[in-house]
This record gives structure tokens, sequence and C-alpha cells, in this order.
């Protein structure tokens, strides 16, 4: 595979936040041309979330099969990107994962000259990635959010010449629909792209007004293999210096110090950097702000990824309940036959 997307699992992720996230990827056909690496936190939580994975990846792979039998009629899934030519598969190799599995699915359908691919879905504890908890010297407590930084470095660092693109997401705030990385692929390997996220500000005086306000999201970050890399262990060092600078073990956030990094051209100067112009839609954009998640159907045909936020609208079952209302997906995924 080209490319490359890697999920933390903060702590509070349920297992139906994470079941959700690897169904929207499957589906938004990403797994096409990408391996998908899930950092977490601890043993347990792998342990937890084992069945969950194995249960997507069942079912994404009934999904293809059976849209491929019906030579895609069903609108709800296009399975061509997935139809891969033998000779190009035999161009590529072995995966750097293991050995490549096979789809199990009947060769009455295939030919020659075609066959289902799609990447794997690895899973990694903090501790193999960071065996030393490199932070724990510096803050009294480290959580997911920036721990997945020191993370980075050693996987990063080994796969840098097996993939050209990389994507570094939240599991839990990022639902991505489409291929946000199509963009990216025709600028260089230095360059990053940082989605913006919309807050809002209430003034002092009583009854004022909010404005809004545009910060770059760590919740997403993508680009070129190199630029990303170079992030990524600009971030680590950023983290240390804004702890060890105020003498302090003050909790920090990876929002703010995300925001003082891209702000300085002087530490990012060999990462092309480039912060969108348009805030990344989150799930009221979808719904509307004042709406539920049962009074209408989401709207996501316009979207390629989008963010949980704040808002209060269950998104979680909003785009559940959407997934099972198609024809082909309400067959293949057995919690949707389940009674509500």
């Amino acid at each position: 595979m080209n490319d490359l997307i890697v999920g933390h699992v903060i702590e509070s992720v349920t297992e139906q936040e994470l079941r959700l996230f690897l169904r929207l990827l499957h589906r938004s056909s990403l797994t096409s041309r990408s391996d998908l690496v899930l950092i977490f936190s601890s043993q347990s939580d792998i342990a937890i979330f084992k069945s969950v994975i194995e249960e997507e990846n069942e079912s994404f792979s009934k999904l293809i099969n059976r849209s491929r039998e019906v030579n895609g009629s069903f609108a709800s899934f296009d399975v061509t990107p997935f139809v891969k030519s033998t000779k190009k598969e035999r161009d590529w190799g072995e995966p750097i994962w293991g050995r490549r599995t096979r789809s199990n699915y009947s060769d009455d359908g295939e030919t020659e000259s075609t066959r289902l691919s799609y990447g794997s879905v690895v899973s990694f504890m903090a501790d193999e990635l960071d065996p030393e908890n490199s932070l724990t010297g510096f803050l009294d407590h480290v959580p997911m959010s920036l721990r997945r930084w020191a993370c980075y470095p050693m996987l990063l660092g080994r796969v840098r010449r097996n993939f050209k693109h990389m994507m570094l997401v939240d599991v839990r705030e990022v639902f991505l629909l489409g291929d946000p990385l199509s963009r990216l692929r025709t600028r260089s390997p230095e360059s990053v792209h940082m989605a913006t996220e919309s807050t809002n500000i209430k003034h002092g005086k009583k009854n004022s007004a909010k404005t809004q306000s545009h910060s770059v999201s760590p919740a997403v970050v993508m680009g070129g293999s190199r630029g990303v890399r170079r992030l990524s262990n600009a971030m680590l060092t950023e983290i240390v210096r804004a702890v060890t600078q105020h003498k302090r073990k003050n909790p920090v956030t990876d929002s703010g110090l995300v925001n003082q990094l891209v702000g300085n051209e002087f530490l990012l100067k060999n990462a092309n950097v480039v912060a969108s112009t348009e805030p990344i839609p989150d799930a009221s954009s979808l719904t509307g702000s004042n709406s539920n998640s049962g009074s209408s159907p989401l709207s996501l045909s316009k979207y390629t990824i989008f963010r949980r936020g704040n808002s209060n609208v269950d998104i979680t079952s909003a785009l559940m309940k959407q997934v099972c209302s198609l024809e082909v997906d309400s067959i293949v995924y057995s919690d949707c036959s389940k009674p509500k």
C-alpha cells in the first residue's frame, strides 16, 4: 500500500466508537490503498477491542464480496477501488506487517487478471513503540493524546521507506467518509496539511455575543511521509520544552502545543505546513445545530472528513443507524439486525 493511517485510541474510547471509526474507514475506500495502525495505551485495551477489530474486518470482507457478486448494483458501496490486477499485486511483494492474506471470495467470480485487495489492520501498545514511556519524567500523568507523539518516532521511522503519505488521526474525534489524502498526492514529501477547528469564544460581559475563533486541530495531521515525520518529531520536542521551561508539571494539551508549533516557522523549517482555510465540519454541520440524532437523515455526501466536536448530537448512534439503513450493509453487519 502507498499510504499509512495511524489512529491513536484515547482512554475514553468505547467499543461502539471504535467500531464506527473502522466501519466508516473501510466504507470510505481508503483501505484500498492504505494500511491502518492503531495505537492503544495498554495491553488490556487491546484485549477489550480485539473482537471489535476482528468483527469489522470480517464484515468488511463480506461487504466487498457481496457487492462484487451483484456487480456493484448496490448504490451504498462501490467495490471498484478494491479490485486490483494480479500483475500489479505480484509487483507489490509481501506487506511489511506479515504475510499477505488473500480474499476468501470464491474463485468463481474472479478472473485471472483481477483480485480483491485491501490494506492491513495492525495494533500496537504504546509500550511497544515507547518502551521507556519517555514523558513520565516530565509529566505526572501522560495521557494518550500526548504519549502518542512519543510513539511516532519509532513507528514512522521504521516504515519511512514503505509509505508515500501518512495520516495521524484521533479515532474518537475524526470520521473518515472519503479520501482526504487525494488532494495531497501531487505535493512534495515535505508537505503537511493541518485541519482547523472553530470554537466559540464568549466575552466577559453579560449577554455579550459569542465570536468564533479558528485554530489548528491536532486530531488529524496528513501529508507526505517526510513532512509528517518531521512535524511529529518537532511536536515531541515541543512537549518537553513546554514542560521544562515552566519548571512545573501542570497539564499541557496537544491542541495548545501544536498551535504554538505551527506558528513557529523556525521549528518547522524542514516541513511545509499548510493550515486549511476552512474548519473541518463537526456533527452539528451534518444535522443542523438544533437537530437530534433521530430528526433527519445526515448529510454526508459532500464530506470526506468531519469531527465529533462538542455538539449534543449523538453522532455515533446517528451514523450507525444510517449505515444500517443501507440494504447491503444491513445484511453483512450483524449488529444492524439486532433489536434496537
